[in-house]
C-alpha cells in the first residue's frame, strides 16, 4: 500500500483531485494559468481544475467544501490544507455589461476552452496521464511568448472589459509581447476599462506594478492607451520635461520607468505606489525661469499629496495604506537637506512610521535621475546610530509628569514639552532625572527661554 506524503504540497494535492474525480467517473484537468506556468517552469500561484461534474457530484467526490459560485459551477475543495477551485466545464453568453455573462451552461472541455480569455490561459493538462490538451493554440503562443484572444479579440474584450488590463499585465509578467490584432483591439477599446469597478482595476495595476516586471508594465499601459483612462494624472508626465542638470533622464515618465526598474524583489506593493505618485504633481506645477531656462516645480509634494490622497480614494485603496503612501509624497524632498538639518530634526524624520518606506522612495528617486547616494547612506548610517539608542525614542517626561511638578495644564505646558523634547533629541538631555531638573530650574526662573 502507497503512503501518501504526511505534507503534500499543493500540486500533489491538486493532481489527487483530478485522479479521485476521474476514479469517480468524470474528467477532470488543470486548468488555466497553472499549466502555463507549469509548462513556463515557473511555480503555479494556485491550481484550478475543471471537470465534467456538476457542483453536487464534486461535493459528493469531497466532504469538505464551499460553494462560493455555485451557479456558475465553481465549488471550492478543502484539501491537504489548501483550497482548490474546482468548476464544471461550461459555455458563457449573453454579456451585456462588460463584466460578467447573463447565460452560463454546463458544457464540455472544448467549449470550456473556447470562453476563456487568452490562448495561454486556455490550455488544459490531465496530470494523472501527463497529457496536454491544446484546443486554442496556447502551446504556440507560448513558445512564441504571445499574449493572444482566443478567437475575435474584439469580442473578447467587450464580454469583460477587465481583460483590456489583464492583456497588459500578462505581457509584462511574462515578458511576452501582445498579438498586433489582440494589441490593436486593445487601443480601439481601451475607454471601455472606465466600466470596470475601482476595486478590480485596483487589484490588477497592484499586480501590474510589482517588481520585477513594473515598468515595462507602465510603457505597456501607456503604449495601450490604458493609462489615460485609469490614471490621466500619470498620463500627463510622460510630456512633462525637467531640468537636465537634476535630472538627465528627461520627462517625469522617464524618471518614474527608471524607479521602477530599481524595485527591490519582494517590494511591498505601498512603495511602486508611492513611486508612480510622487511627482505627480510636476505637470500642474511647472514653470520655467525667463531667465535661465530652468524648469522648476514648486510646492510639487504638497499638491502631489493631495491628488495622490484622490487618486487613492479614487482606487479604494486601504485608509492606512493609502495614508502612508501620500505621507512619503507629502515629505519626498525634505531628504536632500537632511545632512544640514540638525539633529534633532534628522530623528525626528528617522522616527516617522513611514520612514523605512520613504527612505526607500528617496534611494529610488536617486537611481532614477542622478545616481547619487550620498543622503541615502547618511540617512541609513544615522539610523543605525539611533537604534543603538533606544531610550531616545520615548519622551523623557510627558504631561503628567509636568503637573506633578507644579506646572498647570495649557498651552505653555505643551511648549515647554516641546522644549523638552528638543532638547532630548538633541541629546542635551539624557535621563528622566536630568529633565526634571530642567523642568523644576525652567519653572523657578533659574533657566530663562533661549
Amino acid at each position: 500500500m502507497t503512503r501518501k506524503p504526511a505534507n503534500p504540497s499543493p500540486r500533489e494535492v491538486a493532481a489527487d483531485i483530478v485522479r479521485r474525480l476521474q476514479d469517480s467517473g468524470f474528467s477532470a484537468f488543470w486548468v488555466g494559468g497553472c499549466v502555463r506556468d507549469v509548462l513556463l517552469g515557473r511555480p503555479p500561484g494556485d491550481y484550478d481544475i475543471a471537470t465534467s461534474a456538476l457542483p453536487e457530484q464534486i461535493e459528493e467526490v469531497f466532504p469538505r467544501t464551499l460553494a462560493v459560485g455555485r451557479k456558475f459551477g465553481v465549488v471550492v475543495v478543502l484539501e491537504g490544507g489548501h483550497q482548490f477551485q474546482v468548476a464544471t466545464f461550461r459555455a458563457e453568453a449573453d454579456y451585456r455589461d462588460g463584466r460578467r455573462p447573463g447565460k452560463v451552461t454546463f458544457s464540455d472541455a472544448r467549449a470550456d476552452a473556447d470562453r476563456r480569455d487568452f490562448t495561454v490561459n486556455g490550455l488544459f493538462y490531465d496530470p494523472v496521464r501527463e497529457k496536454l490538451h491544446d484546443w486554442v493554440g496556447g502551446e504556440a503562443d507560448l513558445r512564441a511568448r504571445l499574449i493572444r484572444t482566443i478567437g475575435s479579440p474584439a469580442e473578447r474584450f467587450a464580454e469583460d472589459h477587465l481583460r483590456l488590463l489583464r492583456a497588459v499585465r500578462f505581457a509584462a509578467q511574462l515578458g511576452f509581447q501582445i498579438e498586433a490584432k489582440t494589441f490593436q483591439a486593445l487601443e480601439a477599446h481601451a475607454p471601455k476599462i472606465q466600466g470596470i469597478s475601482a476595486e478590480r482595476i485596483r487589484e490588477e495595476l497592484i499586480k501590474l506594478f510589482s517588481p520585477p516586471h513594473a515598468a515595462r508594465g507602465l510603457e505597456l499601459l501607456q503604449q495601450s492607451g490604458l493609462l489615460e483612462q485609469v490614471l490621466p494624472e500619470l498620463a500627463a508626465t510622460l510630456t512633462c520635461q525637467q531640468s537636465p542638470d537634476f535630472h538627465p533622464e528627461g520627462s517625469v515618465f522617464n524618471h518614474l520607468v527608471l524607479m521602477l526598474r530599481h524595485l527591490p524583489p519582494r517590494a511591498e506593493p505601498s512603495l511602486a505606489w508611492a513611486v508612480l505618485l510622487h511627482d505627480i504633481a510636476k505637470p500642474v506645477t511647472a514653470s520655467r525661469d525667463s531667465r535661465t531656462g530652468s524648469i522648476h516645480f514648486f510646492g510639487h509634494e504638497k499638491v502631489g499629496a493631495e491628488m495622490a490622497a484622490n487618486i487613492l480614494r479614487r482606487l479604494r485603496f486601504p485608509r492606512r495604506q493609502s495614508e502612508a503612501i501620500v505621507q512619503a509624497v507629502r515629505y519626498h524632498m525634505q531628504f536632500k537637506d537632511a545632512p544640514d538639518m540638525r539633529k534633532s530634526t534628522v530623528r525626528r524624520l528617522l522616527m516617522r512610521p513611514t520612514f523605512p518606506l520613504e527612505l526607500e522612495l528617496h534611494r529610488l528617486d536617486c537611481l532614477g535621475s542622478h545616481g547619487r547616494l550620498d543622503v541615502y547612506d547618511f540617512l541609513v548610517h544615522q539610523n543605525k546610530e539611533l537604534a543603538r539608542q533606544p531610550e531616545v525614542r520615548p519622551p523623557l517626561l510627558k504631561g503628567g509628569d509636568l503637573i506633578a511638578l507644579g506646572m498647570k495644564p495649557g498651552p505653555a505646558l505643551g511648549a515647554l514639552l516641546a522644549e523638552l523634547r528638543e532638547k532630548q533629541l538633541q541629546d542635551e538631555l539624557k535621563t528622566r532625572a536630568e529633565a526634571k531638573k530642567w523642568v523644576r530650574d525652567r519653572i523657578s526662573g533659574k533657566v530663562t527661554e533661549p
